[in-house]
């Protein structure tokens, strides 16, 4: 089993170093695969330092958040089969939920079936995508986490756009999250600790 993280010149190039400290603790490799593009791309939120990450707003317009980067899942699902494709691996797992999310259509359950079409025929392979989370809101994935006995790894993990430790609170990342926990009944081990 490995991890994969992409490095495309994200603002919150913590996730980075987050991604390595739990394939650490859950004993598995990592890799980081570099794809520069987004950066180059600019208009988002989340590789373009001209422009400031949101905060949620009830009155915010209607449309995508500015922190949306356009095909990112796709293409990280892309780079990831390709990894796969090279090591005989044909099952990846994705952490993209169609619930409690900003609305991004490439956290879809229906883009990554087509997704997974796409790659098998692209690459005639038979790869599976798992996403455990899709049907989960925050707080069920946090009740599986301490199901799971994983509590300890969200203490490592990273969400906040802002790329802040601790987390800046405001950012539409920070503010699901937390919601999450809340509901759920549980601290944050990210914010506690």
């Amino acid at each position: 089993m490995i991890t994969l993280s992409f490095d495309y010149g994200q603002r919150h190039r913590i996730e980075l170093d987050s991604a390595q400290r739990i394939a650490d603790h859950a004993g598995v490799g990592h890799a980081i695969l570099p794809i520069d593009t987004f950066a180059a791309l600019g208009g988002s939120a989340l590789t373009d330092a001209g422009l400031q990450v949101p905060v949620p707003a009830e009155d915010a317009p209607p449309g995508l958040p500015n922190t949306f980067v356009p095909a990112r899942n796709l293409v990280f699902l892309t780079y990831a089969a390709a990894y796969a494709w090279q090591r005989g691996i044909r099952h990846l797992v994705a952490g993209v939920a169609q619930t409690d999310y900003s609305g991004y259509p490439d956290c879809r359950e229906e883009t990554i079936e087509a997704m997974q079409r796409c790659l098998r025929l692209g690459m005639e392979r038979d790869f599976r995508i798992h996403t455990p989370l899709m049907h989960r809101s925050k707080k069920e994935t946090v009740e599986l986490a301490v199901a799971l006995g994983a509590l300890e790894a969200l203490g490592f993990s990273h969400s906040c756009y802002n790329g802040r430790r601790p987390p800046c609170g405001t950012c539409a990342a920070c503010v699901l999250r937390a919601k999450g926990f809340a509901e759920a009944g549980i601290d944050d081990p990210l914010v506690t600790a």
